[in-house]
């Protein structure tokens, strides 16, 4: 009889990355670089003002509210992209609309690593590669800037805490705490000195499957930040389980599998589509 590992199959609590929240100044901008040039998808039914933007990218989502000052997050976003060659075409596009802002492009390999206007850091990875199980379109993975010596302390407050499966792992030749999101989504903080940036307040939104246990547990660490409503609370410091040291600043937005939101289909357009090559039936694009 075969024998398998089927720890291998574990995912944890943490069970899905939602969204990443990341205040911005200007719509019209946020529309020329996420939308135009990204390629993809303004959520069509919810948050359609002016106020804000919901961007849809696979399954997951940026939220965009507008602000007076920009959010960015201390490390890097890490994006599931369609066509890298295509998306490189369309930035180039729009690269003269957004001179005088920290758009950048450059290809890293098969990758394109992006800047957007306002300094957040987006690396695109082409679907052909299997990646996040072969889905097309989605947030893969989030890789954060902290202290040095705090990934051990990290790791143990996803596990131990959240319920999430987490370990210490060498990213680059540093320590980083790697928290898996489900099967195909991680968050990695490792530690970088060099990061000096105070937090902004963004928020990434996450599932999990056991609700009440991490609430239990944050809320006797005195961590809960707020009470949304039955399906949601809030928290933002990341402590040591140990000592109760603040090791990192980042808003969870924690909901549970009975969110109304939980497995919300969403839109996503095939970029490629053309008034000039246009392909009947083809608006829509397969996200896997």
């Amino acid at each position: 009889m075969t024998e398998y590992d089927r720890r291998s199959q574990d995912v944890g609590n943490l069970v899905a990355l939602d969204h990443v929240n990341l205040a911005v100044p200007d719509q019209q901008t946020a529309t020329l670089f996420h939308v135009v040039g990204m390629g993809h998808t303004r959520d069509p039914y919810l948050t359609v003002g002016l106020e804000n933007m919901w961007v849809n990218m696979g399954r997951e989502q940026f939220h965009l509210p507008t602000r007076e000052s920009a959010q960015t997050v201390r490390g890097r976003i890490g994006l599931v992209t369609p066509d890298v060659a295509l998306l490189e075409e369309r930035l180039g596009a729009i690269a003269g609309r957004l001179e005088g802002t920290q758009f950048a492009f450059e290809r890293d390999g098969r990758n394109l690593d992006v800047t957007c206007p306002w300094g957040n850091r987006i690396r695109c990875h082409p679907a052909d590669g299997g990646r996040m199980g072969g889905a097309r379109l989605g947030i893969e993975y989030l890789i954060l800037n902290v202290p040095q010596g705090a990934a051990e302390g990290i790791a143990r407050f996803y596990a131990e805490v959240i319920g999430a499966k987490a370990d210490v792992v060498e990213r680059r030749g540093a320590p980083a705490a790697r928290v898996q999101a489900g099967r195909h989504q991680a968050l990695l903080f490792r530690e970088n000195a060099a990061e000096t940036r105070p937090y902004d307040n963004h928020h990434i939104a996450v599932y999990v499957a056991d609700f009440s246990g991490p609430h239990r547990a944050l809320s006797a660490m005195g961590l809960i930040t707020e009470e949304s409503n039955e399906h949601q609370y809030r928290f933002t410091n990341i402590t040591h389980p140990g000592t109760g040291e603040t090791l990192y600043e980042l808003e969870h937005e924690t909901r549970s599998l009975g969110h109304p939101m939980h497995g919300r289909e969403l839109v996503n357009r095939d970029p490629s589509q053309s008034l000039q090559g246009y392909r009947r039936g083809a608006d829509a694009l397969l996200v896997g």
